[in-house]
């Protein structure tokens, strides 16, 4: 981002000086935000104002009126009011009734902005406290101009992103729910397009990418800028679904800022109102919540499931208190045959789950169709409102006929980090350049290898898909009675003691015979594996395979560390009380 375009956004942002009393420093975005929106859009229609106002008392009784009020607005958004910033000035007196009157006067597509934004609440706010005639005027200042002339449409996209980054950061810890640090937007969209890029370089076909928890679609931004970055001339079309009204309403408006289309951005819930069945996209890129339940959408996600394999959840479904694994089945539902995902998720979707119970079953429907290609473990404090430790996942459609057929590429990132000088919010660590061309590194590579930059390092491991799965077999145990005689049943079956029932989790690449015989044989030697009961299950336990083994510290070094810091606590006892006399 360049100087001018930061100066131009902190300028804006200080009109915030004039909120600070009657609203709180993380509700400032709730005025700057949607006011940036309408400065923008003032500034922009100001030389066709007068071809609309002509052209809408032609065609104000119309039916259907709006290509005609684009067409002359030269946008595909535009405002019937007489008003405009400057004008609103000019009558003090009638601020309120007036500046209502210039909202009405926006195109549909802005005004549903601005229902999002519950921007008439903040217009009420602003009344009350005598602020709307202020906060107008600071927005018709120079320093808030935003007409072509001075900023081009690329540069107001930065603008409005930088003041977006700004709100979520006052935001705090809050901020997760809704926004994602650029930094890892930047690595998940390197690793989708890391290994098409000569392919990218001299395509010039459309390419499609979805966000289905877009928040204010700032990974969609990311993405459209990569792939223009190696290709100018590639078509980006970009489709986003969020629930919060805010956050859409920020997506939406960042959109059109842009001069883009904004049509393809829909507001609702992707679970159970999915706003694109039916489409397929070529990327998904996306950071859904996790740990959030799924109840209130339970009826709809388990009609879904009745589908089958014409529904988004052909394999079932997650527990009911975690809904993240159904935004990755999502997101498959809707990849092209080719198409790759990047998608966040915690550490629950790894392992939770026995063989058989919802989280097993998706696991190894990813898996046993090679779709998984790569999972990588991030650092820990990454995020704003979380310090957990969090996963890129990488699905890939089009593995067929690579070096990845057949295999699962994990990389432990988790010490691949600078730290940040300030933090924000559980965010005090960034991935900077340096570590995301690391982490690149060894992802391309597809070796089993370390990788270190001074302090950084990154670790590798290939896997086959195999290498995950596991038969899940019932260990049985005869009962016996009083005489230490076997119990039968009616057949002459000789009865399992439930008491004494066992399980044991036998690698797919082992044969189970084998494994009970070196086992379980030698230490109950009466005991069977009943074969109807053998279920298969998939887990990824990331942390078994990096872990290391450090040796304890000796008892020696430890009694000695200890007589040091009593010896040092002394010392600076005997100073302090020498002082003291």
């Amino acid at each position: 981002m360049s100087t001018n375009i930061q100066a131009k956004a902190n300028l804006i942002w200080e009109v915030a000086t004039k909120l600070v009393g009657v609203y709180k420093p993380h509700e400032y975005g709730k005025v700057i935000l949607p006011m940036t929106v309408l400065k923008r859009f003032d500034d922009i229609l100001k030389p066709t104002k007068q071809a609309v106002l002509d052209k809408y008392e032609e065609v104000k009784n119309f039916e259907v009126k709006d290509a005609f009020l684009t067409e002359a607005s030269g946008y595909c958004f535009y405002n019937t009011s007489k008003y405009d910033f400057e004008k609103l000035l000019s009558d003090p007196d009638n601020i309120e009734s007036n500046f209502k009157n210039y909202l009405n006067g926006f195109s549909d597509n802005v005004i549903d902005i601005l229902s999002n934004f519950k921007f008439n609440n903040e217009v009420k706010t602003m009344v009350d406290n005598r602020l709307l005639y202020v906060v107008i005027e600071e927005f018709n200042s120079k320093k808030a101009y935003m007409g072509l002339d001075e900023v081009k449409t690329e540069d107001m996209g930065y603008i409005f992103e930088e003041l977006v980054r700004k709100f979520s950061e006052s935001y705090d810890e809050e901020a997760g729910a809704h926004f994602t640090a650029r930094d890892i937007i930047y690595l998940m969209t390197d690793l989708l397009v890391a290994e098409e890029q000569d392919i990218l370089i001299n395509d010039n076909k459309v390419k499609t990418i979805y966000d289905m928890a877009m928040g204010t679609s700032q990974m969609l931004a990311c993405m459209t800028d990569r792939l223009k970055q190696l290709n100018k001339n590639v078509k980006v079309d970009c489709y986003g679904q969020e629930l919060n009204p805010e956050t859409y309403a920020i997506a939406k408006a960042d959109m059109l800022i842009k001069g883009g289309d904004a049509d393809n951005f829909k507001q609702g819930d992707t679970l159970d109102d999915d706003q694109f069945k039916g489409y397929t996209f070529d990327y998904i890129i996306s950071n859904p919540p996790f740990g959030i339940d799924w109840k209130k959408q339970k009826k709809v996600i388990e009609d879904e499931v009745s589908k089958g394999v014409h529904g988004r959840f052909p394999v079932g479904t997650p527990k009911i208190s975690d809904s993240q694994m159904l935004f990755t089945l999502n997101g498959i539902a809707k990849l092209k045959d080719e198409g790759k995902m990047a998608i966040i998720q915690n550490g629950s979707p790894l392992f939770s789950g026995a063989a058989g119970s919802g989280e097993s079953e998706i696991r190894r429907y990813i898996i046993e169709n090679d779709w998984l290609e790569a999972i990588i473990q991030l650092p820990t404090d990454l995020f704003y409102n979380t310090g957990i430790s969090t996963y890129i996942w990488l699905i890939n459609k089009g593995k067929e006929g690579t070096i990845r057929e057949g295999k699962v590429q994990l990389i432990d990132a988790s010490n691949c980090y600078i730290n940040r000088r300030k933090n924000i919010g559980n965010k005090r660590k960034d991935l900077d350049e340096e570590s995301r061309k690391l982490i690149l590194q060894a992802y391309s590579d597809f070796m089993n290898k370390e990788y270190s930059d001074e302090d950084k390092m990154v670790e590798s491991k290939v896997f086959d898909n195999s290498d995950f799965g596991y038969n899940r077999i019932t260990i049985e145990t005869p009962e016996i009675d009083e005489n230490q005689e076997f119990i039968k049943d009616k057949k002459g079956n000789i009865k399992a003691d439930s008491n004494k029932r066992d399980y044991e989790n036998v690698p797919l690449k082992e044969d189970v015979e084998e494994y009970f015989k070196r086992e379980v044989l030698p230490y109950n030697e009466n005991a069977w594996v009943d074969k109807k009961k053998t279920q298969i299950g998939y887990e990824i336990p990331f942390t078994r395979y990096f872990y290391k083994y450090v040796e304890p510290e000796s008892s020696d070094d430890i009694l000695a560390r200890i007589r040091k810091n009593e010896s040092d606590i002394i010392n600076s006892l005997k100073k302090l009380f020498e002082e003291d006399e």
